[in-house]
Order: structure tokens, then C-alpha cells, then sequence
């Protein structure tokens, strides 16, 4: 039996507990088919947040909507590049990132639906890259922010990075987004 490439994660594909919580958020059998599902939702986001709400902050937490979509944008690009790092066999181990910096650097810049293109390119770039790799380039790992992960969990964790934020935004904004299966 064939086992596809894209399937969800084994147990021992990533040492974090935080990631593995992340991935169980997605669901699915198909991350390549996750990560398109999420394409709709990023689209549906764009034009379902009104221009008000884009700058305020929802208490308790304590980024706008903006930031959010930003950091989105910044962790997209950060697991695509673990990704093509470790498909290809590099094992430098890779640094964390701090998000706080991130979000605070970046603030601003660009209108929002410059920002929500841009999570757009970044996943379709990165579905590209996953696409094309051997299917024995999602089983290599490497270490990333001191964790060992797996190609193929990185690519889970993308999507469960963008469901939870997705899932707070919907819930902050009281918008509709359909991040199920049931589209």
C-alpha cells in the first residue's frame, strides 16, 4: 500500500506538544488540500473585515486584526522557508522567531488587503514548493527553534498556525469564515 505523501502527521514527526495541539486543529487527511481550503478563507477574510475594524484591538488580546494578518503573512513565510530547508536535506538547525518583534516592526505598512494578498502569495508559493518535492522530501526533518520536526509536520503545522489565528479572527470580528471541511 502507497502511503500519500500529504497524510497527517505519525506522533513523532514533531517533539513539541505546542505544534502537535496546532496540527489537531486542522482537519482532514490531506494537508495540501487544508492549506487550499484556507485559501478560500484567506480571500473571505479580506473582504469580510470592515476598514474599522482592521486597527482595533479585542481585548484581552493585544494585537489588531492588522497584526494579525501580519503575523500570519511572517509565520507563512518563516515554515516555507523550514520547509524548503529541510526538503532539501540542509541540516543547519534553524533559530525561532520572535513574533512581538515581528508584529511590532511591520505594523502598519501597507493597506490591509496589501497584507491579505500577501498571505495569499506566500501560501500559494508554498503550496507550490510542497507540490513539486520528492515524496521522500516530507519525511526528512530537521530542528527549527530547537524542535525536531519532519517536512511533512511543518507543512500540518502552516495550516494549524493559520486556523487558530483565522479562528480567533472570525470570532473577534463575529464574521463567517468556513474553515471546516463542509465547504
Amino acid at each position: 500500500m502507497t502511503r500519500i505523501s500529504s497524510r497527517r502527521p505519525t506522533h513523532d514527526e514533531t517533539t513539541s506538544t505546542y505544534q502537535r495541539e496546532l496540527i489537531q486543529r486542522v482537519p482532514g487527511d490531506c494537508v495540501l488540500q487544508a492549506l487550499d481550503r484556507q485559501l478560500h478563507c484567506i480571500a473571505e477574510l479580506g473582504s469580510s473585515i470592515c476598514a474599522d475594524q482592521t486597527d482595533k484591538i479585542h481585548p484581552p488580546y493585544g494585537w489588531s486584526i492588522r497584526q494579525v494578518v501580519e503575523h500570519c503573512a511572517n509565520g507563512e513565510r518563516i515554515f516555507g522557508y523550514r520547509i524548503l530547508c529541510f526538503a532539501a536535506g540542509d541540516s543547519t538547525a534553524l533559530p525561532g522567531w520572535d513574533e512581538n518583534a515581528y508584529a511590532d516592526s511591520r505594523f502598519g505598512l501597507g493597506k490591509f488587503i496589501q497584507i491579505v494578498d500577501e498571505l495569499t502569495a506566500l501560501r500559494q508559493a508554498n503550496m507550490a514548493l510542497l507540490r513539486r518535492i520528492t515524496p521522500s522530501a516530507w519525511d526528512r526533518s530537521g530542528v527549527a527553534d530547537q524542535q525536531t520536526v519532519t517536512v511533512r509536520a511543518l507543512a500540518w503545522l502552516t495550516a494549524g498556525h493559520l486556523q487558530h489565528h483565522l479562528e480567533i479572527v472570525a470570532k473577534r470580528c463575529k464574521v463567517s469564515l468556513r474553515l471546516s471541511d463542509s465547504m
